[in-house]
Parts: C-alpha cells; sequence; structure tokens
C-alpha cells in the first residue's frame, strides 16, 4: 500500500456544539446560538452557529466580545455528556466504511478509505454516503474533504462550509497550496504567521521559494514539514489507535528573547491555542509544563500540577509568569517557548470533584 495513492477523507461536522443544541430545542433553529460563556461576559464561546459567525463570532473569542457583536445572542451551557453520546454514534458510522479513523475531537476526524471496497473505489462516493447516513441517523450535517493526504483533505473540508464536500486531486496539489494563505496551514499560528508575513511570505508559493536549511534557520523543527507541505506532500497516516496524553504549542523565535515581557507576550498566544484545543477536545489537565530553549540550545522545563485543572488561557498564565521566575530568562537570551497541558482528564470528572469539594 505504500506506493499506492492514498485516499483520505476528513469529516468535520458542522458548528457541532450549536448544532446538536439547535437540533434538541427546535426554538433554536436560525437563531443566534453561543454554547459556552454567559450573557453576562464570562468565559469564550466554545462554538456558535452560523447564525452567530455572521456577526463575526468564532470559537475561542471571549464571551464579552460575542455579546459586543451580538447583543441578542442566546448564550447555552455546554452538555458535553450529551456531544459526547452524538460524537460516538457518528464514530460508529464512520467505522462501517474503514477501521482507518483518527478522532481528533469530538467533532472531527480522518479516515482512510484507501483498502475499502465497494463505491466503485471512490473515496467521493464513500464521504457523500457519510454524509447522508450522519445526517439520517442524527439529524447534524457534516462536511467531507477528500484527497490524497491529511493535510490536503483537512483543507478540503473547509471550503465549502456548511454542509460541503470538495475533492483535491493528486494533479491539483501543488497549485492548490501554493494559492493558500499561510495562516491556513495546519500548525501556523498567529505568531508564526506574523513572521512569515515579516519576512515576505504571503502565500504557499512563497514559501515554496525557501530552501530547507533557510526555512530550518527561521523556524526550527517544523522546517521539515513546512518544506514538504508546499509541494504537496504529507507522509502522515492516519492512526486510529492513538491516545492523547498532551496538548501543547511551542514556538521558535526568529530574534532571541530577551525582555520578560516580550516573553509574556509570546507565552498568551501559546496558552490560548492550547486552551482552545482543550476546549474543542471537552478536556483539562492537571499539570502544566513551560518548556524553555535559551540561545546556547540548552533547553529546560519547569511545571506546576493543581488539583483542579487548567482549563482556559486566564489559568495558565499566572503559573507561567510564576514558572518564568524558576528559570534563568532574567539574564540569559530565549530562543525557544512552549506550553504543555498533561495528566488530561474530560472536563465533567472535574465538574464531579469540584461538587463534592462544595466549590
Amino acid at each position: 500500500m505504500a506506493d499506492r495513492i492514498r485516499k483520505i477523507i476528513h469529516i468535520d461536522m458542522d458548528a457541532f456544539y450549536a448544532a446538536v443544541e439547535q437540533r434538541d430545542n427546535p426554538e433554536l433553529q436560525g437563531l443566534p446560538v453561543i454554547v459556552g460563556g454567559s450573557p453576562e461576559g464570562r468565559g469564550v464561546v466554545a462554538t456558535c452557529s452560523y447564525e452567530a459567525r455572521r456577526f463575526g463570532i468564532h470559537s475561542a473569542m471571549p464571551a464579552a466580545r460575542a455579546v459586543r457583536l451580538c447583543p441578542d445572542a442566546i448564550f447555552i451551557r455546554p452538555r458535553f455528556s450529551v456531544y459526547r453520546d452524538v460524537s460516538r454514534r457518528i464514530q460508529s458510522i464512520f467505522r462501517d466504511y474503514t477501521p482507518l479513523v483518527e478522532p481528533l475531537s469530538l467533532d472531527e476526524a480522518y479516515l482512510d478509505v484507501t483498502e475499502t471496497e465497494g463505491f466503485r473505489g471512490s473515496a467521493t462516493l464513500i464521504a457523500r454516503d457519510i454524509k447522508r447516513r450522519v445526517l439520517e441517523e442524527t439529524g447534524l450535517i457534516a462536511s467531507a474533504g477528500v484527497s490524497y493526504n491529511k493535510f490536503l483533505a483537512k483543507q478540503a473540508s473547509d471550503l465549502d462550509k456548511p454542509d460541503g464536500l470538495h475533492l483535491i486531486e493528486p494533479a491539483q496539489g501543488e497549485q492548490f497550496v501554493a494559492a493558500l494563505p499561510v495562516g491556513r496551514f495546519h500548525g501556523v499560528g498567529k505568531a508564526t504567521e506574523r513572521r512569515m508575513h515579516a519576512l515576505g511570505i504571503q502565500t504557499g508559493a512563497d514559501l515554496r521559494a525557501w530552501t530547507l536549511p533557510a526555512l530550518q534557520q527561521a523556524f526550527g523543527k517544523r522546517a521539515p514539514f513546512y518544506y514538504d507541505i508546499v509541494r504537496g506532500i504529507d507522509h502522515r497516516p492516519v492512526q486510529p489507535s492513538r491516545i492523547r496524553k498532551s496538548i501543547g504549542a511551542e514556538n521558535t523565535f526568529a530574534t532571541d528573547l530577551r525582555s520578560r515581557s516580550d516573553l509574556m507576550a509570546e507565552l498568551r498566544p501559546l496558552a490560548e491555542k492550547v486552551a482552545q484545543s482543550l476546549q474543542s477536545k471537552a478536556l483539562q489537565g492537571r499539570t502544566l509544563t513551560l518548556k524553555v530553549k535559551y540561545a546556547d540550545f540548552q533547553q529546560i522545563t519547569r511545571s506546576r500540577s493543581v488539583d483542579t485543572g487548567y482549563r482556559a488561557a486566564g489559568d495558565m498564565l499566572p503559573v507561567l509568569d510564576a514558572l518564568l521566575d524558576e528559570t534563568e530568562v532574567h539574564r540569559r537570551a530565549v530562543r525557544l517557548l512552549g506550553v504543555t497541558i498533561s495528566g488530561l482528564e474530560p472536563l465533567e470528572a472535574a465538574a464531579v470533584e469540584q461538587l463534592k469539594l462544595g466549590l
């Protein structure tokens, strides 16, 4: 199978949490629904309906800003146990087509259907049938992307939302990536996007002009991925047995950082990225780890564990600030910062523990 062109499908449920709420309460259909946060402006948006997205609201946005953008939005408290049950039903549909299913979160997954029989060998026909069954059996709408690797399949699933189905064929891969803004690349966060823009890299075509050594100098260990992906190459397999043990984000700086304020400014988007990933997977973690690589490439980590768990960036930032005090950043330049949450557990477990403690 190594020499065969793979057939990868990426399924992404459209506005999953909000769609479940609108399905279960028909009075919410057609209205701007926000799951997570509160109308008083506390917390952050977990997800929102497409009606709310028309106001510019999106996942991980502070609820206070969402209220300003849409004062009439309807805030719903998340029901993660319900979403998890629906997700299990959807995952079981996927496994009727292939055992090679890699869930990324409650609402998205990769499927490798290279060896799937039937449907005239067409991954597009398989994706269309999966979308049909998900709608018939759960009342929910899914978007699907089909391509020959994971990166392009995920990109394809975003193109025609909601209710999309898009195919990127092998002959189209390089051309598609060339036109893609670098901010749309999986693994390119806001900080890396800003650094790329500062270097004159706006699109995949701009990125392709860089040699691998130049990319390694600018972007560290992510360089080989960027080098391959702008050429339409992504060898990552679909991993059905993947168990997530930690969630993290890190950034290698083009220029070494020396000031405490610059370090905290870089830690904020990393914490926000980790928090968003935790939220999308309905998880929290008990251990927060700060990773620091100094300009001489010496690397250290500092950790802090709590009983109540880390969920939001606001939980992490004061602790990260304290952890910096346990390093030598006050007298050594820093090349890389990383933030990782481990000791992962479902949010519901934390809620039960808090109730036991009378909190």
